[in-house]
């Protein structure tokens, strides 16, 4: 089938974690993505181990479906070839630190005085205003700062950060959906456009209903663990054998249901638990009562007499059990490809279906640096 991207040229000039995931997310939506390095390599190729066959699994996980080239914009060659990209290319994606792309004359009013109908996907820690705008910015920072660390672990206990790097690829995607509306506002007014991303917006975008709570109650919001401040039961309850299962009964009728389960019937009619906001507000009560039950089988034992009695619930998964789920199976989420280096390479496609295709894998990850061409175009890895 035909992608909604294909013919559109994007160069990523993007390190780290958000502009490479929003280059791959084009890329996957059918662009053809040039990925634009430094000499030394962007640096995820340095994170590890783990590493797959000498290859970062994080520079793997990132940069699918891409074509790879080196270029040194710290040179006069290097720029030369740079704007050679430049001059086919549809979108230009960059994340370089403040007053870098100026320097370079890579600055959104420099190009697009020059190139006029290239649209520029900039992903920056703040955006271009505020006290902080000239400041570096990190996921786990801006998880701390737009309050995500607040409302995630348990009161009391120390910080807890998201444990993927949910600000870093959530600007991405931001910045991918940018880009695609400034490409259809392109073909109706012929001109490209400036997109901006900042990880600490992203970082607050998440915080919607959080925030809301706060206006509404003037209280901030504080982590529940696996739970949410707003339903309960809908968390993680202890098994036997040292197991956990989520059992997420989201109204009433799924909690006398639970009730039922439980063999705590009278919990119907207790008047600490009828509705959710009485069980919001004696939540220790109910939580402690509901582990001491759980702890007495196992979680194949309470997940049958759940899914049986219609209660939303299930096992607490860790990577290698999720990799073999027969769901995640059937979907062809998870795709190879053939790779130089690596045997049967595996990665997860994008989670989006158009008329029943997933977008597919048809280039691995750019290779090792010394495998692509320098300063000039690039190599394209089939």
């Amino acid at each position: 089938m035909r992608w909604p991207l294909e013919g559109v040229h994007v160069v990523d000039m993007t390190q780290n974690v958000a502009g490479p995931y929003a280059g791959m997310i084009l890329a996957e939506m059918g662009a053809t993505v040039i990925k634009v390095e430094p000499p030394e390599g962007d640096p995820t190729r340095s994170w590890g181990p783990p590493f797959w066959e000498g290859h970062s699994a994080s520079y793997l996980a990132l940069n699918r479906n891409k074509q790879g080239v080196v270029i040194n914009i710290k040179s006069e060659a290097g720029i030369a070839s740079l704007h050679e990209l430049l001059e086919k290319a549809d979108v230009f994606l960059i994340s370089t630190r403040p007053g870098v792309s100026k320097r370079y004359g890579l600055d959104y009013e420099t190009l697009h005085e020059k190139y006029p109908k290239l649209v520029y996907g900039e992903v920056t820690a703040y955006g271009h205003y505020g006290p902080k705008q000239k400041e570096p910015g990190y996921d786990p920072l801006m998880q701390a700062m737009g309050g995500i660390m607040s409302v995630t672990g348990r009161p009391g206990e120390e910080p807890v950060r998201v444990g993927t790097s949910i600000i870093d690829m959530g600007t991405g995607m931001w910045l991918a959906l940018g880009v695609m509306g400034a490409l259809q506002m392109r073909s109706q007014n012929g001109t490209g456009h400036r997109v901006v991303s900042a990880l600490f917006e992203t970082s607050v975008a998440w915080m919607t209903y959080h925030a809301t709570s706060f206006w509404a109650s003037g209280k901030s919001p504080q982590g529940w663990g696996s739970g949410t401040s707003t339903i309960v039961p809908y968390e993680a309850f202890p098994t036997k054998n040292d197991e956990w299962i989520i059992i997420a009964a989201g109204n009433d009728n799924l909690f006398r249901s639970l009730c039922h389960v439980l063999e705590r019937p009278d919990w119907i009619d207790d008047e600490r638990y009828v509705t959710n906001a009485q069980r919001v507000t004696h939540r220790q009560e109910l939580i402690g009562e509901i582990r001491n039950i759980t702890r007495t089988a196992t979680s194949v034992d309470w997940l049958e007499k759940l899914r049986h009695a219609g209660i939303p619930a299930s096992p607490v998964a860790n990577v290698g059990q999720v990799m073999m789920n027969p769901q995640l199976l059937a979907g062809n989420l998870v795709q190879t490809i053939d790779h130089p280096d690596i045997p049967e390479f595996r990665s997860i496609g994008m989670p989006i279906m158009i008329d029943d295709c997933r977008p597919p894998l048809n280039i691995y990850p750019p290779g090792r640096l010394d495998a692509l061409q320098h300063n000039g175009a690039a190599h394209k890895q089939v």
